[in-house]
C-alpha cells in the first residue's frame, strides 16, 4: 500500500520520502536518528521495527543484520516490508512473501527504494531514476522529485491519500518533518509545503539551540540576516 525512498547525502543528512493510499503514512512508517540511519516499515507495517531497528544500528549492527533480526523474531514477517539505510554502509531490505503485488525493493550505494501494492515495477524504477537524475540538488528536493516520478509511473495502485518527507541532519530533532495525512494530491501538496518551508521555517530552524550551540541565535536582527543569507545561497543554487 506504500512506496518509499531512504537516502543519505555527503553532508551526513538522512532523508525519507513516502506516499500511500492510506491515511497518515508518515505517522508510524518512517524512522530516522542522527548519525545512525533511516528505515521504513511498510505493507502490514510493524511500528515496533522503528525504535528497535535504530537501536540495533546504534550498537554497530549492519543493516542486513538489523533486517534479519527484526524479521526473524516476527511471526508476521511474511506480510511485512522493511528497508534500512545506515548512516554508513550498505542498505538492506525485506519484502515478505505475502506482501500484495506489485511489491519489491531495490538497493543502491546511498539510497534504497521499496514498495508494495503498487501499479508495477516501473514505480520503483522511476523513483530511483529520478533521484539519481537530481544529483547536485538538496537531499529534500531529490527525494521529492523521486516521489513525484514514482507517482507519475502509477504509484499505489489503489490511488492517493498521504505522503511525508523527513530530513535528519546533525541534531537530535529532525531538520525538516513534513506530513500530508489526507489529501487528493498528497505528493503535490508535500511539494507545496516544502516550498513554503523555504521562506522562513528552514532558515529559522537553523538558528535554534542545538547540540553545538545550546542557546541558539537570540538577536532578531541576526536571525533576519541569516534568513537573508539562506535565500541568497538558494538563488545561487537555482
Amino acid at each position: 500500500m506504500t512506496w518509499s525512498i531512504l537516502a543519505r547525502d555527503g553532508g551526513g543528512r538522512l532523508g525519507v520520502a513516502i506516499a500511500s493510499r492510506f491515511f497518515a503514512v508518515g505517522a508510524l512508517c518512517v524512522h530516522t536518528r542522527r548519525g545512525v540511519g533511516a528505515l521504513s516499515t511498510q505493507a502490514l507495517m510493524n511500528p515496533l521495527y522503528g525504535p528497535a531497528g535504530l537501536d540495533l544500528l546504534a550498537t554497530g549492527a549492519d543493516a542486513a543484520a538489523v533486517v534479519a533480526q527484526l524479521t526473524a523474531a516476527d511471526a508476521g514477517q511474511a506480510q511485512r516490508q522493511l528497508h534500512v539505510l545506515p548512516a554508513r554502509g550498505p542498505a538492506a531490505a525485506h519484502t515478505g512473501a505475502a506482501c500484495v503485488d506489485w511489491c519489491g525493493h531495490q538497493l543502491f550505494d546511498d539510497f534504497s527504494v521499496a514498495g508494495n501494492m503498487l501499479a508495477g515495477a516501473p514505480v520503483l524504477q522511476a523513483t530511483a531514476d529520478a533521484f539519481i537524475a537530481a544529483a547536485g540538488r538538496p537531499l529534500a528536493e531529490r527525494l521529492l522529485a523521486a516521489l513525484a516520478a514514482g507517482e507519475a509511473a502509477g504509484g499505489d495502485k489503489r490511488g492517493k491519500q498521504s505522503a511525508a518527507l523527513r530530513i535528519h541532519g546533525d541534531e537530535d530533532h529532525a531538520e525538516l518533518d513534513l506530513r500530508v495525512d489526507d489529501h487528493t494530491e498528497p505528493v503535490a501538496e508535500l511539494q507545496r509545503l516544502y516550498t513554503v518551508s523555504l521562506a522562513r521555517f528552514q532558515p529559522f530552524v537553523a538558528c535554534l539551540a542545538g547540540r553545538h550551540d545550546p542557546v541558539g541565535e537570540l538577536e532578531r536582527s541576526r536571525i533576519e540576516a541569516r534568513i537573508a543569507a539562506f535565500h541568497a545561497a538558494r538563488q545561487l543554487l537555482d
